[in-house]
């Protein structure tokens, strides 16, 4: 009897190959083809201008990238399990820093979230918060009078009220707004990190834990309002897999006030009802089992939106006038036809070749499994499972892309999204030549391009 082999899958040179071509063509159409009245980004793909540089995070960020790239896998192997998600969030703390210091502390932190199209600028305009919510849609629009900046009127209100509440409280300025940004979004990646252990168990997650750490997204998560933003995001995303995997409803509650609070930052995180999806999903046997948890869930979701429609805000009226306003601006210059595409290209540099290459090994997982091959037991379900969390991250991400709603500055928009490939680094083989890979794009971005808004 002849046996019939399955074909065996690319190796992982033919993603990694897929995406340098990606990136290659992006640059160089962005660059040849169209004119920056068209792109209006100053390096196509990515916002930013060929500036090479060293500064006074650079010893420290080659020195994190060793270290990662050195002990990491080892270290999260056996740590214990109760200090890895505070080892991964140290650990992408120091890395995030130091890339932002590679700028200094004004260029790189202090000034970030202070230029004129960004939230601080507007913090002196909300010294009637109630009055500000209410009045917030009549700023929306380009001809409206005292229109708010591009950042203030791409998002709902729950954005900016963020820093608004934190100069309250005494800790105003760029300063302070860029250290908080940089400590909450670096977190996200321990939230990844509870996430995959409570649904595709721990093995994978601790593989995981040094590619969630050493990812080229710390460029922009150091300082960009989007880091954190993807960092409640994830926490939302991780408390809910620990509602269905049995822990007390009370993770249910407070996952349900992050989503809630997500769609306040966002309008467009309202795509991670993909990825919560893809948790009920698997968490499943836990949902049937617990029917109940939908009650605190639901009932947190409601709070931020019960609030801010309260004070005043309409959540509705606000995006479809941001609608409005996206194509009034650069979105109504920027060519579909090229960042349909090139977004993705974005998505290469913030989350480097490794994810590629992981990418092929979790869609490799997925149809091993759906074509029933592959073999059986415990482990091979994790790996589907965690397979299918990465392509749930994919989905929401090219929904997005789709929509026509990012078009452009993706590397920092997409960072919520982003961070849930970082995951698929789980299934690779030879961890620190990948890791080095990362480290080295993230390095080669900092120091060769200036990356602010």
């Amino acid at each position: 009897m002849t046996v019939t082999r399955p074909r065996p899958v690319p190796r992982d040179r033919y993603p990694v190959a897929a995406a340098v071509l990606l990136v290659t063509a992006a640059v160089l159409v962005g660059r040849y083809v169209y004119t920056y009245d068209d792109l209006i980004v100053g390096w196509p793909p990515l916002l930013g201008r060929w500036d090479p540089h060293l500064g006074p995070g650079t010893p420290a960020a080659v020195a994190v990238a060793a270290a990662v790239v050195a002990y990491g896998p080892p270290v999260a192997a056996r740590l214990p399990w109760r200090a890895l998600p505070a080892a991964v969030w140290g650990t992408a703390l120091a890395w995030t820093w130091s890339l932002a210091l590679v700028d200094g502390w004004e260029r790189g932190v202090a000034g970030r979230l202070t230029t004129r199209q960004e939230y601080l600028s507007v913090v002196d305009r909300w010294q009637d918060i109630p009055a500000t919510l209410r009045d917030f849609n009549g700023h929306i629009l380009l001809h409206s009078p005292d229109n708010w900046p591009a950042h203030v009127a791409g998002h709902p209100p729950g954005a900016t009220l963020g820093y608004v509440l934190l100069d309250r409280i005494g800790l105003g300025g760029g300063g302070w707004a860029g250290a908080l940004t940089i400590t909450v979004g670096t977190t996200a990646g321990a939230a990844v990190l509870v996430t995959v252990r409570a649904l595709a168990g721990e093995r994978l997650a601790r593989r995981a834990a040094p590619f969630l750490v050493l990812a080229p997204a710390a460029v922009w998560v150091g300082t960009s309002a989007d880091g954190y933003f993807a960092a409640v995001a994830a926490w939302a995303v991780a408390l809910l897999a620990l509602a269905v995997t049995g822990r007390p409803l009370g993770w249910a509650a407070g996952s349900g006030l992050l989503f809630g609070l997500t769609c306040y930052l966002s309008y467009g995180l309202t795509l991670f009802a993909v990825i919560a999806a893809a948790v009920l999903l698997l968490g499943r046997r836990g949902v049937r089992a617990r029917p109940v948890l939908f009650v605190p869930l639901l009932a947190g979701a409601a709070v931020v939106p019960v609030a801010f429609t309260a004070a005043g805000f309409d959540w509705w009226q606000a995006y479809h006038l941001l609608v409005e306003r996206y194509y009034e601006g650069a979105a109504g210059v920027r060519p579909y036809a090229y960042w349909v595409w090139a977004n993705l290209a974005c998505t290469v540099l913030i989350t480097g070749l490794a994810t590629a290459a992981g990418l092929r090994r979790a869609g490799s997982v997925l149809l091993r499994r759906r074509a029933g091959g592959g073999g059986a037991g415990r482990e091979l379900a994790e790996e589907v499972r965690l397979a299918f969390l990465v392509a749930a991250g994919l989905l929401a991400l090219l929904v997005a892309d789709m929509s026509g709603m990012s078009k452009a500055e993706t590397e920092r928009i997409w960072l919520p999204f982003a961070v849930w490939l970082l995951a698929a680094g789980a299934f690779l083989t030879r961890p620190r030549a990948w890791l080095t890979a990362q480290a080295a794009l993230a390095l080669l971005l900092n120091h060769l391009l200036a990356t602010g808004w």
